[in-house]
């Protein structure tokens, strides 16, 4: 008798090549066995929980296909750790253009071990979206098996589905719902020679965000535009960041000072050192929530982004120029306060997503912003088209609503 017909046993499927994962879903579909899907296990909590049969381990499924740097384009399995990525890049002085995060320490996991997979199929990005998009920007193929066992390639080195869907876009940001990856053919960027980055302190979060907006509408090309306010840091910073050649940087850095010089302190930091105040950025370190808070993850107009901070209450911390707020509150507070929050989030037309909440909470108030019902209709039509017997992460976006992140 298979595992999969032990009923309330929970086990772990590590396979080791596309054809026993396609096996291990197949034989699944018949006992109406379900699957969490897993790689570093650092994304987990991204989502609602899944209750789950078997989890499906794709760590087994990795390394890179092929890498051809002068084409700027790399092949690589879904359970590549993404450090090892960023190593291989790096050695070739090339990088991810949309600067994945890290939450290891955020969310309670360690540190470097997320894999390219859960990158993608989260479809999250740092603070260089600005420039860089999303991994659905950079994702030209991906190859995966549904929830009828069916392995499936589309894309490649240039985009082309006969489907009716364009499968790339459509598996980038969908949480594992529709299908287990297994490679990822993407699009790499040269990596900056030069980085500077222009700290403004003492600055309004309202004025933060003025700041912000009025620095992306130059031409200086600003590759992250961050806001940290007074309560996070003591004195309130709202950076700017330039990257390029190093005569670049610095005559655009001219342009930003000229732009700012009248707004209060202002200060310069290079290299090495701005790298690393971003990276506390991307990876929310400089957020530092405390055991006992949850975090909000608010998707709104940049325009509206201080006066809804404001609103909700918390801890938060700016990034992509306003329209990315990370908001830092005391657990108790987000089960009371869900629905009005929402609701304040829902009027601009933006998403209020819970990042981090213990799973009790997650499975009360729900993970995802609530879809319209027509959303949700179209969205469990797509899902039943790939796995309709919903064994692949059951339950994680409540019905998907996987849209941009």
């Amino acid at each position: 008798m298979s595992v999969l017909d032990q009923p309330k046993t929970i086990v772990r499927i590590r396979p080791e090549t596309v054809e026993d994962l396609a096996a291990a879903i197949t034989a699944a579909v018949p006992y109406g066995k379900t699957f969490e899907i897993t790689g570093g296990a650092t994304k987990l909590s991204l989502g609602n929980p899944v209750s789950a049969n078997a989890v499906l381990d794709l760590s087994g499924l990795s390394g890179a296909v092929f890498y051809e740097p002068e084409e700027l384009v790399l092949k690589v399995h879904a359970g590549t750790p993404l450090a090892e990525v960023r190593e291989m890049l790096a050695e070739r002085q090339q990088h991810l253009a949309f600067d994945p995060p890290d939450y290891g320490s955020v969310l309670g996991l360690r540190k470097d071990g997320a894999t390219i997979g859960g990158v993608v199929a989260c479809n999250i990005a740092g603070p260089r979206r600005l420039l860089g998009g999303t991994p659905r920007d950079v994702l030209l193929g991906v190859e995966g098996v549904n929830g009828r066992g069916e392995h499936f390639k589309a894309g490649g080195r240039t985009v082309k589905n006969v489907t009716g869907y364009d499968l790339p876009k459509l598996m980038a940001g969908s949480h594992g719902v529709l299908a287990v990856l297994t490679t990822l053919t993407l699009k790499v960027a040269p990596r900056p020679q030069d980085e500077a980055t222009l700290l403004l302190s003492g600055q309004s979060e309202a004025k933060g965000v003025e700041m912000m907006l009025d620095a992306l509408r130059m031409s200086a090309e600003v590759s992250g535009a961050a806001h940290l306010p007074a309560r996070q840091v003591g004195v309130s910073r709202t950076a700017l960041r330039l990257e390029g050649s190093k005569t670049s940087v610095d005559a655009r850095l001219i342009e930003l000072e000229h732009q700012f010089h009248r707004t209060g302190e202002v200060a310069k930091i290079f290299g090495s050192e701005s790298a690393a105040f971003w990276r506390e950025v991307r990876d929310l370190d400089a957020l530092a929530p405390q055991p006992d808070e949850s975090i909000w993850r608010l998707l709104v107009p940049a325009t509206q982004a201080a006066r809804i901070a404001a609103a909700v209450g918390g801890r938060a911390l700016y990034d992509w120029g306003g329209s990315q707020i990370f908001v830092a509150m005391p657990t108790a507070r987000v089960q009371e306060d869900a629905a009005s929050i929402r609701s304040i989030v829902g009027q601009v037309g933006g998403r209020a997503i819970l990042f981090r909440a213990p799973d009790a909470v997650r499975r009360r108030v729900g993970a995802q912003h609530p879809s319209t019902s027509i959303i949700e209709e179209l969205s469990e039509r797509t899902r039943r088209a790939f796995d309709p017997s919903s064994i692949l992460n059951p339950g994680r976006l409540g019905r998907i609503n996987g849209g941009a992140q």
